[in-house]
């Protein structure tokens, strides 16, 4: 046991790693892409982190999604200490996790039934073991630079986290298992077709993102989705729409509901729905639903087996209830707007260092990859017109030895970003002028600093 308080980032971080692996309990955490020591954080209110030294930032990570309304929003602490100061672990049923259910259910009219759990991960590993025991099938199809969590079969080719650390996948996970999963790459129907006509009625379900979020983010090619329900349904097999980072966050209905509201986009539905982030509302909640039919497999009325002691916990899914009933209309618009006025001040900075560049953007969820498209052979166009990446094998072309510098001098500047090119930017309807005007602060000199990176 140490005998010195810790007091800088240092101090706490040393003490960490001589504790845990890579002194962080989830990899990224550990800043192995970007360098340096990560901000240990002492508190966090609406759009800012206070770190262990004092030093105040705005969060442009906002716990990798749920913290929609912003840092310790005063009605949903509120909802947490009224509930915790009742009951923290029951063991059995409580009224909190009928009441978000039902909030769930109310904004994805394609859902009949939810199955709480507490992880994305598990909502994941459950949405496929649903998936294998309605159809009796076994393989699953997945998309390369698709993070649908840490569980074996979907660690291949899984974006983010493994990105970030240079891994194809993961030491520990049997071939037997690895083999059970197909990835093709994003955005391409005609090899989704492909897996098909080649494994002709072995395949149990497709999973995607709504919109991944986890190579950056890369928006779906309009229809790809409308797509891809179509085809699933015509071999069938399940598709199954991950939303746990796009879920309420990119809109009342996620992702699945904007693209509704598009005639290019819309008029699809998945078989199974997972969510997480947002509906925990900074506690650990994740879900999974689908029609009545489909959930029926799940015990304890049917034979697909899922199981949590702490699925549902009254005091978790008070906290996400609370958000979901402030994340009204209003929100969602402020969010935007925020989200707009931040892509516009980098994608003026980068462009006034002449550093070429893309921006992937579904409304709230945003990220930037450095270089030249054209040359880097990107086959998309992102929303000023530049060439965009389509796919992982893309996104991995552009020029990811900008980013610590870029990263470094937002973070010197006051401003944390997601310490990974690989991850989402996400803001909340706490980001407010003030937030806005220390980003715009911190912009031009984290704009030449990337300009005159240059590779390791």
């Amino acid at each position: 046991m140490t005998t010195t308080e810790p007091t800088t980032n240092q101090d706490w971080f040393d003490r960490a790693r001589s504790l845990t692996p890579g002194g962080v309990n989830s990899p990224v955490r550990a800043f192995g892409s970007v360098g340096g020591v990560p901000p240990f954080a002492a508190s966090a209110q609406g759009a800012w982190l206070t770190d262990v030294e004092g030093n105040r930032r705005v969060d442009l990570i906002c716990g990798w999604g749920p913290m929609l309304l912003g840092h310790s929003h005063p009605d949903v602490v509120a909802a947490v200490t009224e509930t915790a100061s009742r009951m923290m672990c029951p063991g059995g049923p409580a009224t909190g996790e009928v009441e978000l259910a039902e909030e769930i259910i109310h904004r994805i009219p394609a859902i009949d039934e939810v199955r709480l759990v507490s992880t994305g991960t598990e909502a994941t590993m459950t949405a496929i073991r649903l998936a294998r025991g309605a159809t009796g099938r076994d393989l699953v199809i997945k998309f390369a630079g698709c993070y649908h969590g840490h569980s074996d079969g979907l660690l291949a080719a899984a974006g983010s986290g493994l990105a970030t650390l240079a891994l194809p996948g993961s030491a520990g996970v049997p071939e037997a298992i690895a083999s059970q999963t197909i990835v093709v790459p994003y955005n391409d129907i005609e090899a989704v077709r492909a897996a098909f006509a080649e494994h002709e009625g072995q395949i149990a379900a497709v999973i995607t993102e709504a919109s991944p979020a986890n190579m950056g983010v890369v928006p779906p090619l309009p229809g790809f989705n409308r797509s891809l329900a179509a085809l699933c349904h015509e071999q069938g097999a399940l598709l199954i729409c991950d939303e746990v980072l796009t879920g309420f966050r990119t809109g009342p209905a996620g992702w699945w509901g904007r693209e509704q509201q598009d005639s290019e986009t819309g008029g699809w539905t998945p078989d199974i729905f997972t969510f997480g982030k947002v509906i925990g509302g900074g506690m650990p909640v994740a879900a999974l639903g689908a029609s009545h039919e489909l959930m029926a497999h799940l015990a304890p009325t049917g034979p697909v087996y899922q199981a949590g002691t702490l699925s549902g916990n009254p005091v978790a899914v008070a906290a996400g209830v609370a958000t979901l009933r402030l994340a009204d209309p209003a929100v969602y618009e402020k969010i935007d707007i925020a989200a707009g006025r931040v892509i516009d001040l980098v994608h003026t900075e980068l462009n006034r260092v002449g550093l070429p560049h893309s921006v992937g953007r579904v409304r709230n969820l945003f990220s930037f990859k450095f270089g030249d498209g054209a040359a880097l052979g990107w086959s998309g166009t992102d929303e000023f017109g530049n060439p965009a990446p389509l796919n992982e094998d893309e996104v991995k072309r552009q020029e990811s030895w900008r980013y610590p510098a870029f990263f470094h001098a937002m973070l010197d500047g006051g401003v944390s970003l997601p310490p990974s090119i690989f991850e989402a930017w996400f803001l909340s309807a706490a980001h407010d002028d003030e937030a806005m005007d220390a980003i715009a602060a911190a912009l031009p000199r984290a704009a030449e600093a990337a300009a005159a990176a240059t590779p390791a």
